[in-house]
């Protein structure tokens, strides 16, 4: 396993490598915006945002906060070592549709209850995820859901040669 060198946060930046593990999960008041088809499919300032060690944050939105009819139900789960159970949802408009783009915690694990009735959006799928009107990038790999930002520094997991970290 090769050794990482964390990047030095500059002013108002967060290093991902002084995240916690086991992951914290930590209120927001940023404006949280997602967008498909032309539309803004979620909007809210009240998430959550769950803090990784090697990982930029993910942002769990609550269910309310996204538009009616926006969310179609898939079959299929996946296991989350820290979180538990999750399952997932097809974002829909008229215009278009993003596969398995959006997951929740039905029953999350102890010490994750609060993000039971929130989603979290993979920021590549869909035509944008905002955090504060920033452009979110998606995390590399294609695994991960965390929302690049520039209030985060890395390295992040998910980049080639990462998966020892």
């Amino acid at each position: 396993m090769r050794r990482v060198t964390p990047e030095v946060p500059g002013p108002g930046q967060e290093s991902v490598w002084d995240y916690p593990r086991p992951p914290r999960v930590e209120p927001s008041t940023e404006t949280i915006e997602v967008r498909l088809g032309g539309e803004v499919v979620a909007r809210t300032t009240a998430s959550l945002r769950v803090l990784e060690t090697s990982h930029p944050p993910t942002y769990y939105l609550p269910r309310d906060s996204f538009a009616p009819g926006v969310l179609r139900p898939v079959e299929g789960t996946t296991f989350c070592e820290w979180k538990g159970m999750a399952t997932y949802f097809d974002l829909v408009t008229p215009t278009a549709t993003a596969r398995r783009a959006a997951w929740t915690y039905a029953d999350p694990t102890r010490g994750f209850e609060a993000i039971r009735d929130h989603l979290s959006v993979m920021p590549g799928q869909v035509d944008a995820c905002l955090v504060d009107d920033e452009v979110v990038r998606a995390q590399e790999g294609g695994f991960y859901g965390g929302w690049v930002t520039d209030r985060v520094v890395g390295p992040f997991k998910g980049v080639p040669g990462s998966h020892g970290w």
